[in-house]
């Protein structure tokens, strides 16, 4: 494996450098080195006329390796998990649950942990994040320059934001999974925030570029807590960073991944597929619960 070709001279509004430095905050442009990206945090619940409540914590870490593509591009290959977690007096991410004594059924929940392998998609110098998600001609897809609304913090850091606002096909039916699906539509917004240091993006010699950041994600109650489309949603809020070793993740994470799925901890060495959501993995690997007695 090489050392994937980037651009270090900061210009904003050019989508070949807009590519190379998001790549590098998310990679490493060494495709013999993997990163992995961490974050963790509380889930908020979101309930018509009251207070917001802080209900769960969660863990994520992402194993990534970037690999260069025929055209110049970057093909982004990924493995990721999402284990749910008590919460501590202070309302930090505790220990990993097995089961969720949900306080707005009364109900004990089997919790369903997420591992997404692969999670793969294109980073490209156009919009368009992930084109074989997308049927029919793809060459007469819309070529969209990639410029993100960096911001100037001050003369040494710089924002990156890559927000998502989704709206598509829940593949958690309700004729289904009455139980589990929160409507015919699945709406998900993810917000990422990364702080990095103007010279760490001008610097040859980094293939990989720290951040520290946030991440927030707007989401339907999980399906495992079998709120069906009761009235109001989850926010997750956590910070994020990344790192070149999974020996820099809670041990408890690694240690639990290690009994469930060891091969989650290591970063694709090849492009392989296809890639689903956590809720089509859901759809997939799970039954539908049985009506509340």
């Amino acid at each position: 494996m090489a050392i994937i070709p980037f651009e270090t001279k900061i210009d904003f509004m050019n989508p070949r450098w807009n590519r190379d430095a998001w790549a590098r905050i998310q990679g490493d442009m060494d495709s013999s080195k993997q990163r992995i990206g961490q974050c963790s945090g509380q889930i908020i619940a979101v309930r018509p006329g009251e207070k917001l409540q802080p209900f769960l914590g969660f863990q994520v870490f992402l194993a990534t390796r970037l690999i260069p593509l025929p055209d110049g591009n970057i093909r982004r290959l990924n493995k990721e998990v999402i284990f749910y977690t008590s919460l501590d007096r202070m309302g930090r991410p505790g220990d990993i649950i097995e089961e969720f004594k949900n306080p707005f059924t009364g109900e004990t929940n089997k919790v369903v942990q997420v591992f997404n392998d692969p999670f793969n998609y294109t980073i490209s110098d156009t919009l368009i994040l992930a084109p074989e998600d997308f049927p029919g001609d793809k060459s007469q897809l819309p070529k969209i320059p990639l410029i993100f609304p960096w911001q100037e913090l001050d003369s040494e850091t710089l924002v990156l934001s890559t927000d998502m606002h989704l709206n598509y096909p829940n593949p958690l039916q309700p004729d289904k999974w009455p139980r589990e699906s929160a409507g015919p539509k699945a709406q998900v917004t993810e917000m990422m925030r990364y702080f990095v240091k103007r010279k760490d993006l001008e610097n040859p010699n980094l293939t990989a570029v720290p951040f520290v950041g946030t991440w927030h994600r707007i989401t339907p109650w999980l399906p495992w807590m079998l709120m069906g489309q009761t009235p109001g949603h989850c926010m997750y809020a956590s910070t994020m960073t990344a790192f070149d070793s999974i020996e820099k993740l809670p041990k408890h994470v690694v240690d639990y991944a290690m009994k469930h799925m060891p091969t989650i901890l290591q970063a694709p060495t090849e492009d392989y597929g296809p890639s689903h959501s956590s809720l089509e993995h859901y759809a997939r690997e799970q039954t539908p619960a049985p009506a509340k007695a």
